[in-house]
């Protein structure tokens, strides 16, 4: 279903260059957290997002392929699992969202970003709870962020192949946490996540 948000029309009816913003891999045991910053006014008003999550696999490769062959302007930060370890997760979540924007060849006058948790930027910051299901702007970082992460998973994974991480991208699933237990972690699982392996 398309997305329509008031607050981004009004924004974008008064000039204003929006970016929304959305991390992927927080709750992961394994690998960097991965943010897009991405500008609503490059978006192709034919090309329907939504939430990443609510997306079929099929679909959200669709509309990747659709932002990235449209000039859509983005920007991507990654936060490592060594960075996760040492600044705890959202901090390094903080961390890669504003790398995201750093990352912009654009200059915005407002951040829209998924959650209640500001980013410390020197831009107008607004936080939208549950925003990939509610700003076209937010949901198309959404994507971005998570094709990106599922990218470098399968490249963790053709190196470590035993955790099965094309399937569960590193979450703690039952299957993973039996793994770890048989196999240990990988050096890029984050060790400060607390995982019962008893």
């Amino acid at each position: 279903m398309e997305i329509a948000s008031k607050i981004e029309r009004n924004l974008t009816s008064e000039g204003k260059i929006v970016v929304g913003i959305d991390e992927v891999g927080r709750g992961s045991l394994v690998g960097p957290v991965v943010a897009c910053a991405f500008s609503l006014n490059s978006l192709n008003s034919k090309i329907k997002v939504n939430d990443s999550k609510v997306l079929s696999k099929n679909k959200r490769n669709y509309t990747f392929i659709q932002l990235m062959n449209s000039g859509s302007v983005f920007g991507l930060g990654f936060s490592s699992h060594e960075e996760i370890d040492q600044i705890n997760i959202l901090n390094a979540t903080k961390l890669a969202m504003k790398r995201a924007v750093e990352n912009l060849n654009i200059t915005p006058d407002i951040l829209l970003i998924d959650g209640n948790q500001k980013i410390g930027t020197k831009f107008q910051e607004l936080c939208v709870i549950k925003g990939d299901q509610k700003c076209k702007s937010i949901a198309a970082a959404s994507i971005i962020a998570k094709i990106s992460r599922d990218f470098l998973l399968k490249k963790i994974s053709e190196i470590f192949p035993y955790y099965n991480l094309n399937q569960n991208k590193g979450y703690g699933t039952k299957e993973h946490v039996d793994l770890i237990k048989k196999y240990g972690m990988s050096p890029f699982h984050r060790k400060t996540f607390r995982i019962k392996l008893t």
